[in-house]
């Protein structure tokens, strides 16, 4: 009598293969870590196998695993589309994206008018927050694709541009030329450390003026002249101008913007988004001017994007 391979389960195989472990592949699939692993133990049971092998806290798979996977992988693009063929529907499950506060605008919704020009019917659930926080949550299985600025990406990650960090403040403003020179950074902020270090090598005195966990705030507070802070060249909030002082301001070097994909959410659609992405953040970013934000709200609306700001 014929047996069947059972697809979630083999789903939950390819998940686990590409994202290195059960907890991140768990939330890919929005399933309990004890449920993906009872499916891997099910194949293995039933076909008399080993799948994986641990290695440096990381599941990698065996010469059968590699094998089983190669048919899964063809044999679930073929449900797949099975699927969308017979139901009239050329839509892909939602892909969940996570971006930095400091460079959402203006870049990603242009990325997102792309994709909803492209695939109409394609989801993209957009969530903006810190890179630490991002990583942290992708390694939990939360996204499908983050981006992340870094001084060098992690495991799993690749540069896709490089931008001069640049100080920024008020059109007009003179809180720069102060001394003690007063800065506004968000508790998780990246450039944070930097600034502070490139000061402190300056012998520049400076002091936190503004802090906290509100990106809004900080905008608001720099933009009125209370306080300079950083960001990269091209990706500027509204109201807020690139600051040069003429050397009465310390160089800040570069940062890498990076892109990691979990490598599970396969297909046209994303593959087109990280196209576009490391389009509008290669070194031709430097490009970009800022956009008012009633165009910013407008433009997001259009992409149908479920946005959401904080914690992930």
């Amino acid at each position: 009598m014929a047996r069947n391979l059972d697809l979630t389960a083999l789903r939950a195989l390819v998940a686990v293969a590409d994202a290195g472990g059960v907890t991140r592949a768990a939330g890919l699939l929005n399933l309990t870590q004890s449920a993906v692993s009872m499916q891997i133990k099910r194949l293995e049971e039933g076909l008399g196998q080993t799948f994986f092998t641990r290695a440096q806290r990381k599941l990698t798979l065996t010469q059968e695993g590699e094998l089983l996977a190669q048919y899964a992988r063809k044999m679930l693009v073929l449900n797949d589309e099975a699927l969308a063929r017979l139901t009239g529907s050329d839509c892909r499950p939602e892909i969940r994206l996570g971006v930095p506060y400091d460079i959402v605008y203006p870049a990603i919704p242009r990325v997102l008018q792309q994709i909803a020009a492209i695939y109409p019917c394609a989801r993209v659930n957009l969530v903006s927050s810190f890179t630490a926080m991002l990583k942290e949550g992708f390694e939990k299985g939360e996204f499908d694709l983050i981006v992340t600025t870094e001084e060098a990406p992690g495991e799993g990650g690749s540069v896709i541009g490089n931008l001069p960090l640049v100080w920024v403040g008020a059109p007009g403003g003179v809180a720069w030329h102060q001394r003690p020179l007063r800065l506004g950074f968000e508790e998780s902020c990246r450039f944070r450390p930097i600034a502070i270090a490139a000061l402190d090598r300056a012998d520049i005195p400076w002091e936190m003026s503004f802090t906290g966990r509100s990106n809004e705030t900080i905008q608001a507070m720099v933009a009125a002249d209370l306080a300079v802070t950083v960001r990269m060249r091209g990706l500027l909030p509204e109201g807020t101008v690139e600051v040069r002082g003429q050397g009465e301001l310390a160089p800040l070097g570069s940062m890498n913007i990076c892109l990691y994909d979990a490598g599970v959410m396969r297909g046209a659609v994303t593959d087109c988004l990280k196209a576009e992405i490391t389009e509008a953040y290669s070194t031709s970013a430097t490009r970009i001017t800022t956009l008012p934000v009633d165009l910013r709200s407008r433009r997001v609306d259009s992409a149908s994007v479920a946005l959401s700001s904080g914690k992930v």
